[in-house]
């Protein structure tokens, strides 16, 4: 991506970055910055973790955002 050559591809869901929050307040926020000017690939209600989230913020880049133990 820091090529100065120009490339047909852009940063996609299929790689994101995995957040661990310590607090139900800071994934919230997180969320809600991330989303603002981005795109919320899922919401924060999954029963797999106490609070779970994907997004993909104004850049491009996506997030995995995640509070609490994770129950598959």
């Amino acid at each position: 991506m820091d090529s100065s050559v120009q490339h047909e591809f852009t940063f996609t869901p299929a790689i994101s970055l995995f957040v661990t929050c310590d607090t139900e307040a800071e994934i919230t926020q997180v969320f809600e910055d991330f989303s603002r000017e981005g795109q919320v690939l899922m919401p924060l209600a999954y029963p797999f973790s106490e609070k779970y989230g994907w997004v993909q913020d104004k850049y491009g880049v996506s997030w995995q955002l995640n509070f609490g133990k994770i129950t598959l």
